[in-house]
């Protein structure tokens, strides 16, 4: 039973400056470098995700941009797989699933960003596809949403949807 550290969308429009700037984005990037370094120390593999905006309307992750690459707090290493995704499950048309069959994956850490989008979205398709998964809660940031007239703060998002996964999809803890 092997183990497998997987980050999501840890990129650089998500930072201070970029084009769609999360709540925390820096703090959970601290956080994220950690848990990785655990990985690597401990020999588990450390799959990136890098999601690239296709859609004529996007307005960040755009091909080609500085945004759309990977923060340099959580920089792949030379033999680390990165996974290019469209769409926010981060296993929906990309070989993620076979990768992490090929390696005899069947538990996952889960990090990244945006917690209510992409996190969620894969934190669900993960455990539809039989995966135990964790994610920490600290290494993972949002931003404000608004429905109408109404926004729910960053940090009201975040717990939002990391209560509606803890327990259903997946065990939600804070790391050290």
């Amino acid at each position: 039973m092997s183990t497998a550290l997987v980050v999501v969308d840890i990129q650089n429009d998500y930072f201070p400056g970029g084009a769609m700037e999360l709540v925390g984005s820096v703090e959970a990037a601290i956080v994220a470098n950690s848990i990785q370094k655990d990985f690597r120390k401990n020999g588990l593999p450390v799959i990136h995700v890098q999601h690239v905006a296709t859609s004529p309307n996007a307005t960040f992750f755009l091909p080609n941009t500085s945004g759309v690459e990977i923060h340099e707090s959580v920089k792949p290493l030379e033999n680390e797989k990165v996974i290019v995704k469209h769409f926010p499950n981060s296993f929906r048309e990309t070989e993620l699933l076979k990768t992490l069959n090929d390696l005899n994956v069947t538990k996952l850490t889960i990090i990244g960003m945006m917690t209510h989008m992409c996190i969620d979205s894969t934190v669900r398709a993960a455990n539809d596809l039989g995966f135990s998964v964790t994610v920490y809660e600290n290494a993972c940031a949002t931003t404000n949403l608004t429905l109408r007239d109404h926004t729910s703060k960053a940090a009201d998002v975040q717990v939002a949807f990391l209560s509606a996964l803890d327990g259903s999809f997946a065990t939600v803890k804070s790391f050290k």
